[in-house]
């Protein structure tokens, strides 16, 4: 080759500037594949890119969220909305379900709380509200008793904490007496939670508790009910006495079940609408149409015989399908399940926060994510 002919040649060369955007979408394309390593290191070139971007910084703490990166993650929500661009008040709240999953309430309810205050009415302010009454409900309970979550199954409990538990149940009388005034307090969830610490204590005098709440013709029906199953799993023996319908009747477990309620076609038509708008999604795994319908069989269970009257079924399937979605934290907002489903924002809420103050989907959601980051703890410390 003619140093003539190289001169040709090298005067043709173009340097290639990769911009930010060529990141992003690199980043987006390995994210849809799985490959959030590689979609992180490429998402982290878009901040180096454009490092003034906030949605850039967003995006790799979205990510680190997700790959369980939770305190860096909170590092780089606080510093958009700190160094970047104040109007993002969406970190704080971000960085309030990442603190719950580290088991930081005070954090979580701090941001929450700034959430609010910065952002009254945002589009996450209902979510803010219930998972703030959430948190901090559970914080107390289990500040005032100092015991296991109830998300740590008798399989898996160390066999020190339960006689910790024993030991503490039979030498304070404060405990006991703790222990009582919320069993027959107002709160039901909470008093169930009572009910399966009496069970986990399992000794006499727990039992003897248990079968008087049983006897006790002031306490609701379901809680009666779940007491007969704590007594069954302690092993106490059957017969049982339980106050039903005005008498005091002998039963034993096999023979008691709940009152069914004879299933309503407007609610199987609830189901099957909500099944129909999640296949239009590709949001949804086969695992996740089982789900919704034990959500709405739980709820319809929970609430009968005062079943709502049902008088319009494209807003129940929304309100649904968003407690399913706020169960398994998927990327899908109120305002989009109403858009697509043309019903209004508020009718959405309304039937959501029904569903959610019967079964407290979000209480549940935060306990799973807990639940699932220690068992994912665990595996990596087996594989270690």
């Amino acid at each position: 080759m003619t140093q003539q002919s190289k001169k040709v040649i090298n005067s043709k060369v173009v340097n290639f500037q990769r911009d930010a955007s060529y990141y992003f979408e690199k980043g987006t394309l390995y994210y849809k594949k799985n490959k959030l390593d590689k979609a992180l290191m490429f998402f982290r070139k878009t901040m180096e890119t454009e490092p003034d971007n906030p949605l850039n910084h967003y995006n790799v703490a979205c990510l680190l969220s997700k790959m369980g990166y939770l305190t860096e993650a909170n590092d780089v929500f606080g510093f958009i909305v700190e160094k970047l661009d104040s109007s993002m008040t969406e970190c704080y709240f971000l960085m309030a379900v990442n603190f719950g999953l580290l088991e930081d309430l005070s954090m979580t309810r701090h941001y929450l709380k700034k959430y609010l205050r910065s952002s009254p009415e945002g589009e996450m302010a209902f979510e803010a509200e219930e998972l703030l009454e959430a948190v901090s409900e559970e914080d107390t309970f289990y500040e005032s008793f100092k015991y296991p979550k109830p998300e740590q199954k008798f399989s898996t409990l160390m066999e020190d904490t339960k006689n910790r538990l024993i030991k503490k149940f039979e030498e304070s009388k404060d405990f006991r007496n703790k222990l009582l005034e919320t069993l027959y307090g107002k709160d039901e969830d909470m008093a169930s939670e009572v009910l399966y610490l009496y069970g986990l204590i399992g000794n006499e005098s727990a039992e003897k508790v248990l079968r008087e709440f049983a006897r006790n013709p002031w306490v609701k029906k379901e809680l009666k009910q779940l007491s007969l199953i704590t007594l069954k799993e302690m092993g106490a023996e059957e017969p049982y006495q339980v106050f039903l319908e005005g008498e005091l009747c002998r039963v034993n477990l096999r023979e008691y079940s709940a009152e069914v309620p004879e299933w309503k076609e407007e609610w199987q038509e609830i189901i099957n609408f909500t099944m129909e708008n999640m296949k239009k999604s590709n949001l949804y795994e086969d695992y996740f149409f089982d789900d919704v319908q034990a959500i709405w069989i739980d709820y319809i269970n929970a609430v009968y015989p005062n079943v709502p009257i049902i008088r319009k079924i494209e807003t129940w399937a929304a309100g649904l399908e968003y407690a399913l979605i706020r169960l398994h934290f998927l990327d899908l907002t109120q305002k989009q399940v109403a858009s697509r489903d043309n019903v209004s924002l508020s009718s959405v809420s309304q039937k959501f926060k029904k569903i959610n103050e019967v079964l407290k989907i979000d209480v549940k959601a935060y306990q799973n994510i807990l639940k699932y980051l220690q068992e994912d703890d665990r595996n990596e410390g087996d594989e270690e």
